[in-house]
C-alpha cells in the first residue's frame, strides 16, 4: 500500500492562493489514480478532484473548475492541488488519497488516505 502525507494547508484570506501536496511512499506510485477530498465541520466528505497515474485525465466538482489544478510529479512521489481564488466555503479539512490504476470520484474505491490538512479561508 501507499502511505500519504498531506502538507501545504492554512488559513488565506478570499481570494488568495494555497498549494496543498501530498507525498506519497513507495515504488509504484505512477501505477496509482490520486485524488483529493475535503471535509467541513459537521458535513460528510466530498470530492475535489482526481488525476489518473500518468497525468493524462483530471476531474474536479463543478465549484472549483477554473480555480483548482490538480497535477503530479511521478519523479517526487507527489501530487499536488494548487488553489486560487479561494472562498469562504473551501474552508475544510483537505485529503488526499489513492487507488491502484482506475480513477474514480468515489470516497469509497480508494484504499489510502493522508492524515489531512487544514485549509482555512476568512472573508
Amino acid at each position: 500500500q501507499v502511505q500519504l502525507v498531506e502538507s501545504g494547508g492554512g488559513l488565506v484570506q478570499a481570494g488568495g492562493s494555497l498549494r496543498l501536496s501530498c507525498a506519497a511512499s513507495g515504488r509504484t506510485f505512477s501505477s496509482y489514480a490520486m485524488a483529493w477530498f475535503r471535509q467541513a465541520p459537521g458535513k460528510e466528505r466530498e470530492f475535489v478532484a482526481a488525476i489518473s497515474g500518468s497525468g493524462g485525465s483530471t476531474y474536479y466538482r463543478d465549484s472549483v473548475k477554473g480555480r483548482f489544478t490538480i497535477s503530479r510529479d511521478n519523479a517526487k512521489n507527489t501530487v499536488y492541488l494548487q488553489m486560487n481564488s479561494l472562498k469562504p466555503e473551501d474552508t475544510a479539512v483537505y485529503y488526499c488519497a489513492a487507488r491502484y490504476w482506475i480513477v474514480t470520484m468515489n470516497d469509497a474505491d480508494f484504499g489510502s488516505w493522508g492524515q489531512g490538512t487544514q485549509v482555512t479561508v476568512s472573508s
